[in-house]
C-alpha cells in the first residue's frame, strides 16, 4: 500500500471519522432523498419579508458540503454548498436536541451533510435554513485549501479539477455552461434536420486534417492505429450513403505541443450538409454563434483575447488574397512563379521549409504573418490556396484557390469550412500531393484512402462542410483565456510523488 505521512489535521479527521462509527453513522454516508437545492430555496424566499417567516410553515430538505461553520456556544452557523450553489444554515441546540448539536460541533469544512429544517431570515435579510434534522453524509479526511490562498498555483487547479470546482465559482460556472451549450448546438442542427451520428476513433490510415497523429496498437490483429485526427471522411462516406445532412462532435486526438490554445486530445465538431456550399456554410455558422448568445449566454457582446467582440451581422466576408493586399499592397491574385513568390518571402523575412516551396504556402505565409492576428471581429476570411486544401473543391474562377473559408474571431480561428470536393479523380491527384509533401519532411501530410476514393466514385452529391473546435468555441462564450479552463481534465504531465 502506498504510505503517506499524515498532517496533524488528517489524524484529528480520522479519529472523527471512527467516532462517527462508533455512535452508529456510517462516516461515508448512504442515500439522502433531499427535495430541494440551495439556489432554488433562495430564490423562492427572496422577496419574502422578514416577519411573514414567523407563520410560514414551508420546510426544505437540502445536501451538500460545508464551507463555512461560525460556532457558538448553543446555537451555530453554517454554509452548505451544492450543485447550484450556497445556503446559510441556523443550528441551535434547541432544535435538534443536545447530542445531535454535539454530534454537529465536531463537523470540519468539506465535509457533507445533509439537513432537513424551516426557512427563515437573519435580521441581515439572508434567506437561511433553520435546522430541524442533522445528517452527517461523508467525513471529509484532508481539509480543503484554505479559502484565500486556495489553489494559487494553477497547475495544481487543472491537475486537481476536483477541488478547483469546490472552491472557484468561475470553474463551476464554466463545467456548468460547456454542456448547455452543446445541447443548444445539438438542438440547432437538430432543428435543421441534421442528424447526429458516431464514426471510428480508431483508424489504420491518417486522414481528414494537417496534424501529427498518436499510434496505438490493435493486440488481436497485430496492426498499428492511429487515433483519429479529424471527423470528414466517414461523415462524408455517409452524403454518399443518402444521409444527406449529418454532423458529429466528438473527440480526436493530435500529438502536438500544448499550449493555452491547444490540448493533445480535444472536442471537435464537423457538419455536412449535402447540396450547400461555403455560402451556406457561412449563414449556418453565424446563425449558429448568434443562436448560442441569446438562448443560453443572453447577450452579443464579449471580451474575449483582451478583445471586445460583438456578434451581431452580419459578419465581414474578405478573401485571403485581398486581406494580404490590404496589409501588405502586395497582389497575390495577379500570376507569379515559385521564384517570384519565394523573392517576396525573402524580402519579408518570411521563412519558407522546403515543403512550403509553392505559391500557395508562401500566401499562406503571408496571411499568418501579417493578417491573422488583425481579423478581431468575426470575420470569413475565404480562398484559400488550393496547396494547403486537400479536401476542397477548386475555384470555379481561378483555380489556383478553392472554395474554403476560416472564421476569425479576436485573431483566432473558430470554424473551418468547405465547398467539398467530390470529383474522384481530383481527389486522388490531392492525396498523390499530399503523399509528395510527406516525402519532402511534412509530418502532417494525409494518407491516401482508395476507399474513399471509391466512394466517391459511386457520387457524392455537392456539399458544403465545415468543423468547429468547440473547446475554443467554449473558451469564447464563457471568456477564458486557457483551453485548460473549458476541458474538466485536461492532458497533464505526470507529477513525481
Amino acid at each position: 500500500m502506498h504510505e503517506r505521512k499524515l498532517t496533524e489535521q488528517e489524524l484529528v479527521r480520522r479519529d472523527k471519522a471512527l467516532k462517527l462509527r462508533e455512535l452508529g453513522y456510517d462516516p461515508f454516508g448512504s442515500r439522502y432523498d433531499r427535495s430541494d437545492y440551495a439556489n432554488d430555496v433562495k430564490e423562492k424566499y427572496e422577496s419574502v419579508d422578514h416577519d411573514a417567516f414567523d407563520s410560514m410553515t414551508d420546510t426544505v430538505k437540502v445536501a451538500g458540503r460545508i464551507m463555512f461553520i461560525r460556532k457558538m456556544g448553543k446555537a451555530s452557523f453554517f454554509s452548505i454548498k451544492d450543485k447550484s450553489g450556497s445556503i446559510q444554515v441556523y443550528i441551535s441546540i434547541n432544535d435538534v436536541g443536545e447530542d445531535i448539536y454535539t454530534l454537529f460541533k465536531s463537523a470540519d469544512i468539506g465535509d457533507i451533510v445533509g439537513v432537513y429544517g424551516k426557512v427563515m431570515k437573519t435580521r441581515t435579510g439572508e434567506v437561511t435554513i433553520k435546522c430541524l434534522e442533522y445528517t452527517p453524509l461523508v467525513k471529509a479526511l484532508r481539509p480543503l485549501p484554505e479559502k484565500f490562498h486556495g489553489l494559487t498555483d494553477v497547475e495544481e487547479r487543472y491537475r486537481r479539477r476536483y477541488v478547483d470546482l469546490m472552491m472557484n465559482d468561475e470553474s463551476r460556472r464554466v463545467a456548468f455552461l460547456r454542456p448547455k451549450i452543446i445541447r443548444s448546438i445539438q438542438s440547432f442542427l437538430d432543428n435543421r434536420d441534421f442528424v447526429e451520428v458516431e464514426t471510428p476513433v480508431l483508424s489504420t490510415l491518417l486522414t481528414g486534417a494537417s496534424a501529427r497523429p498518436f499510434v496505438t496498437h490493435h493486440n488481436s490483429q497485430d496492426l498499428d492505429m492511429y487515433l483519429r485526427i479529424a471527423l470528414e471522411l466517414p461523415l462524408k462516406r455517409l452524403l454518399v450513403g443518402g444521409m444527406e445532412k449529418v454532423y458529429e462532435i466528438g473527440r480526436v486526438f493530435r500529438n502536438e505541443g500544448m499550449d493555452p490554445k491547444h490540448n493533445p486530445e480535444f472536442t471537435l465538431m464537423e457538419v455536412y450538409e449535402a447540396y450547400s456550399d461555403l455560402e451556406g456554410m457561412m449563414d449556418l455558422t453565424e446563425k449558429m454563434f448568434v443562436k448560442i448568445a441569446e438562448n443560453v449566454i443572453g447577450k452579443m457582446d464579449y471580451h474575449w483575447n483582451n478583445q471586445d467582440i460583438n456578434l451581431k451581422g452580419p459578419w465581414k466576408r474578405i478573401s485571403m488574397v485581398d486581406a494580404i493586399k490590404e496589409k501588405t499592397g502586395i497582389d497575390f491574385k495577379k500570376e507569379m512563379s515559385v521564384d517570384e513568390a519565394l523573392e517576396l518571402a525573402k524580402e519579408h523575412n518570411i521563412e519558407v521549409q522546403e515543403h512550403e516551396k509553392t505559391v500557395g504556402h508562401i500566401i499562406n505565409l503571408f496571411f499568418e504573418k501579417y493578417v491573422e492576428e488583425t481579423l478581431i471581429q468575426p470575420t470569413f476570411l475565404y480562398g484559400h490556396p488550393v496547396e494547403i486544401s486537400p479536401l476542397t473543391k477548386k475555384n470555379k474562377d481561378d483555380p489556383r484557390f478553392v472554395d474554403r473559408f476560416e472564421l476569425f474571431i479576436a485573431g483566432r480561428e473558430m470554424a473551418n469550412a468547405y465547398t467539398e470536393l467530390n470529383d474522384p479523380d481530383d481527389q486522388l491527384d490531392r492525396f498523390e500531393e499530399q503523399l509528395k509533401e510527406k516525402n519532402l519532411g511534412n509530418a502532417e501530410a494525409n494518407d491516401i484512402d482508395m476507399d474513399f476514393i471509391e466512394a466517391l466514385e459511386y457520387g457524392m452529391p455537392p456539399a458544403g462542410g465545415v468543423g468547429y473546435g468547440i473547446d475554443r468555441l467554449i473558451m469564447f462564450f464563457t471568456e477564458q483565456d486557457s483551453i485548460r479552463d473549458v476541458i474538466l481534465f485536461p492532458t497533464m504531465k505526470p507529477t513525481c510523488k
